[in-house]
């Protein structure tokens, strides 16, 4: 099991690859679609890969709240458990 600091890193890592951008380009509560021009096509992509990493099913319904960083971390950890 990930201690906290490294599952925050690798949602990072799986994000920043999915929008196609470096760690150091995205903030916590940098909005995807307007701060770094995602399309709904890459939002899928972010939520099939932390699925598969993470084990979890995500409700697309959940997808408004995952517009930046902290938003999906909050959903994981709700989704989880952590």
């Amino acid at each position: 099991m990930l201690t906290t600091d490294a599952r925050q890193i690798r949602i990072t890592e799986i994000v920043c690859d999915r929008l196609e951008l470096e760690p150091e380009e995205l903030a916590e509560t940098d909005r995807f679609v307007e701060e770094h021009g995602a399309d709904s096509l890459a939002l899928i992509g972010v939520l099939a890969a932390l699925e598969k990493e993470f084990k979890v099913t995500i409700d697309q319904s959940e997808m408004p709240r995952m517009a930046h960083l902290a938003g999906v971390r909050e959903v994981l950890s709700e989704t989880k458990g952590w």
